[in-house]
């Protein structure tokens, strides 16, 4: 009895000291690439600011990618980032959530997808090193990745007005 009590109460502990380090590694996540590395490569970069308000996506046909993308956004309570939308349309398309495993599971397709860039490189080299749990679902990820058609030079600009199930199929077509 005394033995059992010793053992629950140990578990306990861990699965205490097992949460703060998912909520440890997923603040640090944010961190990294919010505070750190999006403002650096907006930098460096230049990138193109996404032509359409938020406003203007609500207000395309369902169906398509840029209405898709307003319900995304609105669903999840994130603002329109103008210099980020892409990689919001990767995730509708690549159907990988916003949660860090969810990250990291994207970035593991486009490198998969034969798209090497540091954010990709650093984001999974992140998650093999802090989540091993989830080492499956990042392999899976790579291997889709591999499997589909490269995304990496689509024009993501001109795809907003595209059916999203086309553009899905697209993407899945080997």
């Amino acid at each position: 009895m005394i033995i059992n009590t010793i053992i629950l109460k140990r578990k306990s502990l861990l699965n205490l000291g097992y949460a703060k380090w998912i909520k440890v590694r997923s603040q640090l996540l944010v961190y990294l690439t919010h505070n750190m590395a999006l403002p650096f490569l907006r930098l460096v970069r230049q990138p193109e600011i996404f032509p359409y308000s938020i406003q203007a996506l609500s207000e395309m046909e369902a169906g398509t990618m840029g209405n898709d993308l307003y319900l995304f956004l609105k669903k999840r309570d994130l603002q329109l980032l103008p210099y980020y939308a892409k990689h919001d349309m990767k995730h509708i398309l690549l159907q990988y959530d916003t949660t860090d495993v969810g990250e990291v599971s994207l970035q593991c397709f486009m490198l998969g997808n034969r798209h090497v860039s540091f954010p990709v490189a650093a984001t999974v080299a992140y998650g093999f090193l802090t989540m091993p749990e989830y080492w499956s679902k990042f392999a899976a990820a790579f291997k889709k990745g591999r499997a589909s058609e490269p995304i990496g030079d689509w024009k993501w600009f001109t795809v907003v007005k595209e059916r999203t199930s086309a553009l899905k199929q697209k993407i899945s077509k080997s």
